[in-house]
């Protein structure tokens, strides 16, 4: 088995560096996820926890990261020991002493010994960050080694005064991505980009959705991106109006459109994208008109994302024209303003513009700090996908019914403006209907 290449490691180093100088005193224990069964004795293929993965570049399970701060802090390793015998079965293992080598790591143990070990190290230790929350029985776990140093108070140790929740700096940290990760990224994007034309050129009357969800696969795997980033949505006709649709088991039919959200998952990191296109290649005349208003939304909501504009700045702009096209449609009534207030756009309007995007789909990272907006900084990533979705019902025109579009690609806030990761994929409605004809 070839190890990690030490380089490679580089990026793990400097992470867990400027965590140890965010935090300054303590120690740092972020265990990595746990595996999770799907049925009797089989096993959901792993997916470690991201804020683990970010710091480490580890990708085994049964894994604990510890950092103890100070002015010499110490990065140690707890991770499972070499097993020849499990290895036949299950395939390699660091060990603890690869491990340290590969990635980077001051010291390494069994994980084994990780109980014992840490009522050594968190002994005369201020403060504990670790995850706080999220699993009872790590909870329980940290409590247990608190509550076993204070039983030994009387032999001259302290414990610690306080336990804090370290993700909301990691969270923090992970938002502004570094030269490694948006490389990543930006292969993410092009292999994601190349899947939905691959399902253009796929998606003909009389296939089934599925269908075309192997092809979004097929492109992922063979550019070794070994999953999607989250459940494809491949929806066709009325499916498209629902936000989060996973059956992805109807027929498509002549005159459809086929809304597909979908995005690998390369190297940990995750693409976004939404595409919306006639299954016969061929937009009808309200189809276009939706399609179209919802291409000048994203165009305008694209412009917005820039250094120093709030988060919230790029939807505003997108459902401003969303709301000036829904009046021409004569699906709303009234003024921008009128619309804009009485919130009647949300009829056919009823998500955020974005989120975060990286390590996770929905990425981490705060929205607000003290009441307001984040501001927008170069090296944060955001998807930007208004839509419409247009439900049968009292006062809609007959040829909107089941329409829905979604438009979404991932933007990289930059120092001068934005870089649109997925630029590749096509948008345009020439474009999109010479791809589903081609």
């Amino acid at each position: 088995m070839k190890l990690e290449d030490p380089h490679r490691s580089r990026p793990f180093r400097r992470r867990r560096t400027a965590l140890a100088g965010r935090l300054g005193e303590g120690i740092v224990i972020l265990p990595t996820a746990p595996e999770r069964a799907r049925n009797a004795d089989s096993h959901y293929d792993y997916r470690w926890d991201s804020s683990f993965f970010y710091l480490t570049g580890f990708r085994e399970p049964e894994a604990v990261l510890v950092i103890t701060l100070g002015r010499k802090p110490r990065e140690i390793l707890f991770c499972r020991e070499k097993n020849l015998e499990r290895e036949i079965w299950d395939g390699f293992r660091f060990g603890p002493d690869l491990a340290r080598q590969a990635f980077g790591f001051d010291e390494a143990h069994p994980v084994a010994d990780l109980d014992a070990k840490m009522v050594e190290l968190i002994a005369d230790q201020p403060v504990i960050h670790t995850p706080v929350g999220a699993d009872p029985a790590w909870d329980s776990r940290v409590t247990g080694w608190l509550n076993a140093v204070r039983a030994k108070v009387r032999t001259g140790v302290s414990a610690p005064a306080e336990i804090r929740d370290v993700r909301a700096v990691v969270h923090d940290m992970r938002l502004i991505k570094d030269a490694h990760e948006l490389g990543i990224m930006r292969r993410a994007a092009e292999i994601s980009g190349a899947a939905h034309v691959r399902a253009m050129a796929a998606a003909t009357p009389g296939r089934r959705e599925y269908e075309i969800e192997a092809e979004l696969l097929h492109e992922f795997l063979r550019n070794g991106a070994r999953a999607p980033a989250y459940g494809s949505i491949v929806a066709a006709g009325a499916n498209a109006c629902v936000l989060h649709y996973r059956e992805n088991t109807a027929e498509l039919r002549k005159g459809d459109l086929l809304l597909i959200d979908a995005g690998c998952e390369l190297e940990s990191y995750a693409a976004d994208i939404t595409r919306t296109f006639p299954v016969d290649g061929k937009f009808t005349a309200a189809q276009k008109d939706v399609y179209e208003l919802v291409l000048a939304a994203q165009e305008a909501a694209i412009k917005a994302v820039k250094p120093g504009a709030a988060f919230i700045d790029y939807h505003d702009a997108a459902t401003r024209v969303l709301v000036r096209g829904l009046i021409d449609l004569k699906l709303c009534k009234g003024s921008v303003d009128k619309v804009l207030a009485d919130e009647s756009y949300k009829r056919f309007y009823m998500h955020r513009t974005g989120h975060w995007l990286g390590l996770d789909v929905h990425d981490a990272g705060d929205y607000m700090r003290k009441g307001k907006w984040r501001k927008l900084q170069p090296g944060m990533v955001l998807t930007v996908e208004p839509g419409c979705y247009i439900r049968p019902g009292p006062g809609v025109p007959r040829h909107f019914w089941n329409i829905g579009v979604r438009i979404e690609d991932d933007v990289l806030v930059t120092a001068k403006g934005r870089e649109i990761l997925t630029a590749g994929c096509p948008k345009r409605v020439a474009d999109v209907e010479a791809a589903v004809r081609g």
